[in-house]
């Protein structure tokens, strides 16, 4: 709506000007012709009285703004006024001017006798000049207010997407407290049974799972702790919990030396979350059979994380919204993931996540960088 009303305003207003510098332009021609006038009659014999002399030397002392040129029929300048120059650059100057004028407007021919033609060439006046260079500026003036009303609307935009991120975010953690306390006291009571300590031990991961889902709920919307963390150690955590959760057809690869410390501030709950995220995205796209990767590859001062699978692929023409809140392939889910994944790298440990690479039917690679220091 912005951009129609500005173009809209900006045709009308150039129009309006064209018609103002062309009906100008009119008005200064008659007073150049007028001015021409009284300079024959000057030059000329046929003058009845000192009362006419005084009318047309008023005539053409008027003319503070039209800049103009007489010359004879081989060009050589005889006259000029309302022209700036100095000694050193008259010639120069009043040569240019009148290059310019021929190419503007018409001359007007001053018969100063039947044998002898005087020819004066004008330019435009400075006010109708920057008459001329007026829809330009209106219109950088329009197009300036479009980019500051589009940046504070993003901005709101933004703002209220970030109280709706942060309060959906608090009550879900809110909501999340009470039976997380009831299966804890649930898990203790099943303790006293005669139950497999096995089953009650995977009771307590997923318990202890769904604690660290609300812990990281409730971090959205506040600055995390970044701690100096050993990120081969949280992705190597994150996958062997998914590995017992996943179908045995999926096969994980972690592609690192298990024996190296990959340090990087970090907060370690949350880049789970991305990990896991990444993971179950993949799990989803090779439909529970392929294979997951997760490398590991350092540099100087940062960590390239690349999480690959064997799924379905993304089209290309996805590249740029995959991230995009409310993006998704599935049936099933709101498309929140990616875009949350997006935010704890580069919101809050400010790195950066993007989608490498991905072919239709052989895979997909989706590739994080952490700053080391």
């Amino acid at each position: 709506m912005l951009l129609l009303l500005a173009v809209v305003i900006g045709i009308g207003a150039f129009y309006y000007t064209n018609w103002l510098v062309k009906n100008m332009a009119k008005e200064e021609r008659k007073s150049v012709e007028l001015w021409a006038e009284a300079t024959q009659k000057l030059a000329s014999s046929d003058l009845n009285s000192n009362q006419d002399i005084t009318f047309l030397n008023d005539i053409i002392i008027r003319n503070t703004t039209i800049p103009v040129i007489i010359t004879d029929s081989l060009d050589h300048i005889g006259y000029s006024r309302n022209i700036s120059f100095t000694d050193e650059n008259k010639e120069k100057v009043l040569l240019r001017k009148l290059h310019k004028m021929k190419e503007d407007n018409e001359p007007i021919t001053i018969s100063i006798s039947e044998t002898q033609k005087q020819y004066l060439y004008y330019g435009d006046s400075v006010l109708l000049e920057n008459l001329k260079y007026y829809p330009i500026v209106q219109f950088s003036v329009i197009f300036l207010f479009i980019v500051v009303a589009y940046l504070a609307f993003n901005s709101s935009r933004n703002s209220e997407q970030n109280q709706v991120w942060v309060g959906m975010s608090k009550e879900t953690a809110h909501q999340l407290g009470t039976p997380i306390s009831s299966l804890m006291a649930w898990v203790e009571l099943l303790k006293m049974q005669n139950i497999d300590a096995k089953l009650i031990q995977e009771f307590e991961k997923d318990t202890e799972r769904l604690q660290k889902i609300t812990e990281r709920f409730s971090k959205i919307g506040s600055i995390p702790e970044l701690i100096r963390t050993d990120v081969a150690e949280t992705i190597r955590s994150t996958v062997e919990y998914l590995k017992t959760r996943s179908s045995g057809k999926v096969k994980f690869i972690l592609d690192f030396d298990p024996d190296k410390r990959y340090e990087a501030p970090l907060n370690s709950s949350l880049f789970s979350w991305v990990v896991e995220n990444l993971c179950k995205n993949a799990i989803d796209a090779m439909n529970n059979s392929g294979t997951i990767q997760v490398s590991i590859l350092e540099k100087t001062d940062q960590l390239f994380i690349d999480v690959s699978d064997t799924g379905k692929g993304i089209s290309k023409a996805y590249f740029k919204t995959v991230f995009q809140p409310g993006f998704t392939t599935k049936k099933r889910g709101w498309g929140l993931g990616l875009s949350l994944a997006k935010r704890i790298v580069e919101n809050y440990h400010k790195g950066k996540i993007f989608l490498k690479q991905s072919e239709i039917n052989k895979g997909t690679t989706f590739r994080i960088i952490l700053n080391k220091g």
